[in-house]
C-alpha cells in the first residue's frame, strides 16, 4: 500500500498528527536534522508498527543499535492497526547521530492518535456489509468479481404517495429501507478527535442526480431517517455523537443506466482536520456502486400473473375472450389480472403499452414495469394500477415527435439464454423490431434502444420487423419452453411450411377443404383457390423472404442451428406496402409454462379436425407443449392483432444473478 500523506517532524518541537487504521503514513525524517548527523535510529510505542523502507541494492540493513544513513533514499513509514483510547496515545521517537558509537545529536518525537475510519457496503455481494480494507473504488463483473449493487428506489411502497419513492427526499414508510442498500461508516477513536475533525460524506455533481443517501439516527421512527445527500445535496458533515463507533446510511438508486450514464456511482467519506486554514482532508474513502439493471424475462421463465383487458366494441364484449384465459391461467396455475375497461379506455393491446421486467440486488428483488411511449388508452395503467409497494415503474418518453407503431412493446422480446461462438448470454438477448438496414424505414425510438442497450446485460439485437403493417416482432416469431437439454425452440411463421401443407392435403384429395370454415362473418375461400391466387403467392413469398432473413441473423446472432427452430404455417397478404396475417397469427400466442394460447387459424377442416391446428399440434407436442386454441378472430385478429399482442405476462425472475455475467 502506497503511503497515503507525510508528516514532517521537528526538532524544536513534538509533532501531532492522526493516523487512520489500516493506512500507511510516510514520516519524514531528513527534513529538519541536527548539523552533522549521519544516521538515525527509531522506537515505536505500543500499537504503532514502524517501518522502513529502503532499496536493497544501494543499502545495507544495519545490524545491531539499527542506525539508518541519512544520505541515502530510506523512508520510515507508519501504521496503526487499532483505534486510540486518548488523543496523542502513541507515538514515535526518532534519534539522530553522528559517528556510529557517539551519543544522540538530538531527536524528534511524533505523537499519534488512531482513528479507525472505513466506509464499507456490500462489495462480497452477499446481502450483507462486511468491513473491508481492500478496494472499494473498483466494480468488478463476473463470479469472482466484487463491488456493491444498487437498486432503482422506482416502486411506491406508500400508500400516502403518489409517486415512486425515489421521488421523496423524506422517508414515507420503513418498508422502503428494504429496497436500500445499507451502508456503514466506521468511526472509532477519541472522542476529542471529532471535535477537531469532521467526518465529511460527499458525492459528485452528476452521481448527486442518479443516487440518495439516508442516515439512520436513534430508533425507529420515520423521523430518525434524514436524506443526507442527493439533487440537491452533495455533502454532508456527519453527526456523530460521543462514543459512535458506527453510523449506518441507507442508499437509493435515482436513475438506470442510460446513453448518458454507465451505472456506476461513488460515495466518498472524508476525514478533515478543520484546525487549519484551510481544513486539510487527511483521509478519504471511497465505495463504488453499480446501479442494477432493468431485466426482461422470456417465455421460458415460469409465468406469475396473467394481464388481458376487458373491452367493447361493435362485435359486442370480449367476455369469451376472458373466459378463456381464464381457463389457461388455471391450466398454467397463473393468476389471472383483468384490467377494467373504465382503466383501459376501451384499449385492448396491453402487451403493446408496457414491459414486465425485475431489478435485483444480492439482497431485494422486485419487479418492474416499462411503460412504453405509445400513450394510448393504457396510458396511464401501468403507473396507477401497477406502480406500487415492491412493484417498480420505468418510462421513456419520445420527446421530438409522436411515437410511431414499432415503439409498441409488441415489438420487443426477448431470447431465452444462449451461447454464441464461446461467448454466454446468460440472460438472453433482447429482440427489437426496425427498418432493414439502412432503408430508412420505421424503427423503435432511439430513446428506448438507448435505454434497453445502456443495461449492458442483454444485448440487443435488432430484425426487421418494418415489413409488416403493424411492424411487431411478435408477428413473426415466439420462443416456447421445452423440457430437452436445449430448453426452448424459436417458432417461425412460415408461408412456405403453410403452402407445403395445402399442397399435401390437395394432393390427398381435400382441395375443396376451406380455410375459414365455420366462421359466418368471413368467406371461406378452399384450398385449391389459395393455391391457384397469384397474389397470395406473390405475397407469401415476399413475407418469407423477409422472415428467411430474420432467420439467418437469429442463427448467427443466438448460436442457433436449423434443429432449434420450428416453422409455423402461416400466409400473409400484401396491403400497400405491408404484410398482414392472412388468417389469425398462431405464432403471436401467450406462453404460459407449457400451455400454449394459440390463435385459433380456422384453417381447412380435413376429417372433422382443422388441418392447420393438427399441424402445429405434431410439431410442438411432441416437444411437451400443449396447445390450446383459442378464438380472436373478431376481438384482436380483425384489428390487426391476436393473443400476444392482448395479453402480457409477468414472470419469475432468472435464478441467474446478473453481476455473476462478464458482458
Amino acid at each position: 500500500m502506497a503511503p497515503q500523506r507525510a508528516v514532517q517532524l521537528s526538532l524544536k518541537m513534538p509533532t501531532h498528527a492522526v493516523c487512520v487504521v489500516g493506512v500507511e503514513m510516510l514520516v519524514d525524517v531528513h527534513s529538519d536534522v541536527p548539523k552533522g548527523a549521519k544516521t538515525f535510529g527509531l522506537s515505536g510505542s505500543s500499537g504503532v508498527e514502524v517501518f522502513v523502507v529502503y532499496n536493497p541494492t544501494r543499502v545495507t540493513e544495519p545490524t545491531g543499535k539499527a542506525r539508518w544513513p541519512l544520505d541515502a533514499k530510506v523512508d520510515v513509514v507508519v501504521s496503526m492497526d487499532t483505534a486510540s483510547k486518548d488523543l496523542n496515545d502513541r507515538k514515535v521517537k526518532v534519534f539522530y547521530f553522528g559517528e556510529p558509537e557517539g551519543d544522540a545529536l538530538g531527536h524528534s518525537v511524533l505523537y499519534l492518535t488512531g482513528a479507525d475510519i472505513s466506509l464499507d457496503v456490500d462489495t462480497g455481494r452477499t446481502g450483507t456489509v462486511k468491513r473491508s480494507r481492500g478496494d472499494k473504488k473498483t466494480w468488478r463483473w463476473g463470479s469472482k468479481g466484487y463491488g456493491a449493487v444498487l437498486l432503482v428506489n422506482c416502486d411506491r411502497d406508500s400508500h400516502r404517495s403518489r409517486q415512486p419513492d425515489l421521488a421523496n427526499s423524506q422517508l414515507m414508510t420503513l418498508d422502503d429501507l428494504q429496497d436500500m442498500s445499507p451502508m456503514v461508516l466506521s468511526c472509532d477513536g477519541p472522542d476529542e478527535l471529532f471535535n477537531s475533525h469532521k467526518l465529511v460524506l460527499d458525492t459528485s455533481l452528476s452521481d448527486s442526480q442518479r443516487v440518495g443517501v439516508f442516515c439512520a439516527r436513534g430508533g425507529n421512527s420515520l423521523s430518525d431517517y434524514k436524506q443526507v445527500l442527493g439533487p440537491h445535496q452533495l455533502s454532508y458533515k456527519v453527526e456523530r455523537q460521543r462514543g459512535e463507533r458506527e453510523i449506518r446510511f441507507y442508499v437509493e438508486g435515482l436513475a438506470f443506466p442510460d446513453a448518458d450514464f454507465l451505472g456506476l456511482v461513488s460515495l466518498n467519506v472524508s476525514l478533515v482536520d478543520m484546525g487549519t486554514m484551510p481544513a486539510v482532508t487527511l483521509f478519504t474513502d471511497t465505495v463504488t456502486f453499480r446501479v442494477a439493471p432493468w431485466i426482461m424475462t422470456p417465455n421460458t421463465q415460469p409465468p406469475e400473473e396473467l394481464y388481458v383487458c376487458s373491452v367493447m366494441d361493435a362485435h359486442g364484449s370480449n367476455d369469451k375472450f376472458l373466459e378463456d384465459m381464464s381457463h389457461l391461467a388455471s391450466k398454467a396455475n397463473c393468476e389471472l389480472i383483468i384490467c377494467p375497461q373504465i382503466e383501459n379506455r376501451n384499449d385492448r393491446w396491453i402487451q403493446d403499452e408496457m414491459e414486465f421486467g425485475y431489478v435485483e440486488a444480492p439482497h431485494k428483488y422486485f419487479p418492474v414495469v416499462f411503460d412504453s411511449p405509445r400513450n394510448r388508452g393504457l396510458r396511464d395503467f401501468p403507473y396507477k394500477k401497477i406502480l406500487g409497494p415492491d412493484f417498480g415503474y420505468v418510462t421513456r418518453e419520445i420527446l421530438a415527435a409522436g411515437a410511431s407503431s414499432l415503439d409498441s412493446f409488441g415489438n420487443l422480446d426477448v431470447s431465452p439464454p444462449v451461447t454464441v461462438g464461446g461467448v454466454e448470454y446468460p440472460l438472453g438477448r433482447i429482440l427489437i423490431g426496425s427498418s432493414y438496414p439502412k432503408s430508412g424505414g420505421r424503427q423503435m425510438a432511439r430513446v428506448v434502444r438507448n435505454f434497453l442497450k445502456a443495461q449492458r446485460v442483454q444485448a440487443p439485437l435488432q430484425l426487421y420487423s418494418d415489413w409488416l403493417s403493424v411492424g411487431h416482432v411478435d408477428e413473426f416469431l415466439c420462443f416456447v419452453p421445452t423440457s430437452d437439454r436445449k430448453g426452448f425452440r424459436l417458432l417461425l411463421a412460415s408461408p412456405s411450411a403453410c403452402l407445403k401443407l395445402f399442397q399435401e392435403k390437395k394432393e390427398e384429395g381435400y382441395g375443396e377443404a376451406a380455410q375459414f370454415d365455420g366462421l359466418k362473418y368471413t368467406a371461406k375461400i378452399s384450398i385449391n383457390e389459395m393455391l391457384a391466387d397469384r397474389r397470395l403467392q406473390s405475397d407469401s413469398l415476399h413475407a418469407q423472404k423477409c422472415i428467411d432473413w430474420n432467420r439467418e441473423v437469429l442463427k448467427r446472432e443466438l448460436g442457433l442451428t436449423e434443429r432449434d427452430i420450428v416453422d409455423v404455417p402461416q400466409l400473409f397478404s400484401v396491403r400497400g406496402s405491408y404484410a398482414e396475417a392472412f388468417f389469425p397469427d398462431m405464432v403471436n400466442m401467450v406462453v404460459l409454462g407449457k400451455h400454449l394460447g394459440i390463435p385459433k387459424p380456422y384453417g381447412p377442416i380435413i376429417n372433422g379436425r382443422c388441418c392447420l391446428e393438427e399441424k402445429v399440434r405434431s410439431l410442438l407436442e411432441p416437444l411437451g407443449l400443449h396447445c390450446i386454441f383459442i378464438d380472436d378472430y373478431l376481438s384482436y385478429h380483425k384489428l390487426s392483432g391476436e393473443i400476444h399482442c392482448g395479453t402480457n405476462v409477468r414472470r419469475k425472475p432468472f435464478p441467474f444473478k446478473w453481476w455473476n455475467m462478464v458482458p
